[in-house]
């Protein structure tokens, strides 16, 4: 048996920053100032503790296994302007909370010449405490919403067991199973958003989604080709979606006035999810130095928002496509420079719950190129969405498109110690 080691990990990440949003007249000949999120100051921090252990000649193969804790704290704060009337904001707000997730955890593997099979089983606990939302008339002073939520937790067991056998010249079969979820945000939680028109309030009684998945694929490894297929099903219980309440024009508690041709949206626990899809991927080394490298994914998700939202029943999850595919050139040109084309591509989707607006299908190519300076020196040139596409992001009501990043130019030094 090997010795027993240990890890004690701990970080903390503060940031802020500022934020302004307009609403766009129904002709869109003008805009006009809709939010200034003016400060943003959040905190977040974390600490891990682990033992780990390699034990050899168990059964006939290796054993590892690991025991920990974790716990991760987070906490902050939007401080905005916001109904903007007579040419000046009247309203000011601040929103916010803490979150914490603190869990153990085991985990552990066995392999030997042909199995490796890994299992692990964790108990975490969540936390949404302190939350708050104030907003005031800018002139006098006076509150206008003052709400104090409750305080909320709960506890959560997550586990996974995967196997993966050698079937020999290269080919394995691999199956899982596992369960998981995911804490609602601070935003999610507390901080109400506008895009154009359109308004999301928060909600701070949400609680984590939870997910429960199987799969099975097929892989071939060999010295210069790689294939996988893989199928999936996933269920996501109380997903969080943005929910679609009601329509434009009119004043709505909490949320205020909705213009003509915006919609009013609550982050909702609504229902499930159910996805079934297969993922194909591929690398061919077609000389020394030059590879390709691709992928497929294909996916089929519906909503089921049961008793809480039995409009979405049916529809497919905003933001997912049917189809993805990724497709790559690496060339390592000689010892010092190397370079990467990659391209990707995605099926319609939709941009809302109620799948009434529809996003373009679009290709991106991001392409690098990395130069070896000295023996721990390596400079880099990147060109995200090369082409400059129009990858359509996000739609409002009246039409108005967002767009992912442009052409984007990096130029940067990396330095290994």
């Amino acid at each position: 048996a090997l010795p027993i080691c240990w890890r004690l990990q701990a970080w903390r990440r503060e940031s802020d920053f500022a934020n302004t949003s307009v609403a766009v007249a129904a002709d869109r000949s003008t805009t006009t100032p809709a939010n200034d999120q003016y400060e943003t100051p959040a905190t977040g921090w974390g600490v891990n503790a682990a033992l780990r252990r390699s034990t050899r000649d168990v059964a006939g193969g290796r054993l590892e296994w690991e025991l920990g804790a974790d716990a991760r704290f987070n906490e902050g704060e939007t401080r905005e302007r916001f109904r903007f009337m007579n040419g000046a904001f009247t309203r000011d707000r601040a929103a916010g909370g803490e979150t914490s997730v603190a869990g153990l955890y085991g985990e552990g593997s066995w392999s030997d010449d042909l199995w490796l099979v890994a299992g692990g089983l964790r108990l975490d606990g969540w936390r949404n405490e302190n939350g708050r939302r104030r907003e005031w008339d800018r002139e006098t002073g006076l509150p206008t919403l003052d709400e104090t939520d409750p305080d909320r937790s709960g506890e959560v067991v997550s586990r996974r067991l995967a196997a993966r056998r050698f079937i020999g010249r290269g080919w394995s079969t691999r199956a899982a199973a596992y369960s998981g979820f995911r804490p609602a945000t601070l935003n999610e939680l507390h901080r109400p958003f506008r895009v154009g028109n359109d308004l999301t309030e928060a909600n701070a009684a949400l609680v984590p989604e939870t997910l429960q998945g199987v799969e099975a694929g097929l892989a071939f490894e060999g010295p210069i080709s790689a294939l996988g297929v893989n199928l999936f099903w996933n269920r996501i219980e109380d997903a969080i979606v943005n929910v679609t309440i009601a329509e434009g024009p009119g004043t709505f508690p909490r949320a205020g006035f909705v213009p003509a041709g915006g919609v009013l949206r609550q982050r909702q626990n609504a229902g499930t999810i159910e996805a079934t899809g297969i993922e194909l991927t591929a690398r061919q080394t077609l000389r020394q130095g030059l590879h390709l490298n691709g992928a497929l994914s294909i996916t089929d998700a519906r909503m089921d928002g049961g008793s809480a939202a039995p409009q979405l029943t049916g529809l497919r999850p905003a933001q997912a496509p049917i189809w993805s595919v990724v497709g790559g050139v690496e060339w390592q040109a000689s010892d010092r420079l190397g370079l990467a084309v990659q391209a990707r591509y995605e099926s319609k989707r939709f941009e809302d719950d109620l799948n009434s607006r529809v996003l373009d299908a679009a290709v991106a190519v991001d392409a690098r190129a990395e130069w070896r300076a000295g023996a721990r020196t390596v400079l880099w040139l990147a060109a995200d969405n090369l082409f400059d596409a129009e990858v359509e992001v996000s739609e409002t009501a009246g039409g108005v498109a967002g767009y992912a990043p442009p052409r984007t130019l990096s130029l940067g030094l990396r330095m290994e110690y």
